[in-house]
């Protein structure tokens, strides 16, 4: 029997459906089974799968390996990357286009970068925070933040803290803390 694109969708779905509650699924004929429709009530629905639009996480040693191979270099006052202590610098749960970010910085500037943070805990919380991989502390050499504030566009200071945030055409945001720059990446800055 020849398949049309539906029927073919349909036992996709139903074979996914399956996977998910932990069950069987006969392919040919897109039936659950009882082991599959006794588990449905205690499984997860197919709402809790991860969205297309969901963040690429990094491991610390794969965000190291980019960000080394960028010529990026990083710092930490206790010398360490644990991810659960301040004084260490960690890219532990890193999103992909935070170091992407990183290095398109990298390539634009021709500057040498340090991070001095990253997703260790001690920074503030929120949705768009280091702990959540979004944001990248760097030192605030001349060469950086002469490239940040005669390119990127003045918005302001930052509520709260009062940091003077440059935002730059991709929308990536540069904020000049007291000793660092505090960079929040919303995408991979044009990678």
């Amino acid at each position: 029997m020849k398949e049309t694109k539906t029927t073919m969708a349909v036992t996709s779905t139903r074979i996914r459906l399956g996977a998910l509650l932990g069950g069987a699924v006969l392919a040919t004929t897109g039936v659950l089974t009882a082991q599959s429709a006794v588990a449905a009530p205690s499984a997860p629905v197919a709402a809790d799968a991860p969205s297309a639009a969901a963040v690429t996480k990094l491991s610390h040693s794969d965000a190291a390996n980019r960000l080394r191979g960028a010529g990026i270099s990083w710092t930490s006052s206790g010398g360490c990357s644990d991810r659960n202590n301040p004084t260490c610098t960690s890219f532990e749960q890193i999103n992909l286009t935070t170091v992407q970010g990183a290095i398109t910085l990298k390539g634009a500037t021709g500057c040498a970068l340090t991070i001095t943070g990253g997703t260790e805990t001690g920074h503030a919380s929120g949705t768009y925070s280091h702990w959540n991989g979004y944001k990248l502390d760097f030192s605030p050499t001349s060469c950086l933040s002469n490239y940040i504030t005669g390119t990127f566009t003045n918005i302001g200071p930052r509520p709260g803290d009062g940091a003077q945030q440059y935002k730059s055409g991709s929308g990536n945001v540069y904020a000049r803390e007291s000793n660092h720059w505090d960079v929040t990446y919303y995408n991979c800055g044009g990678c």
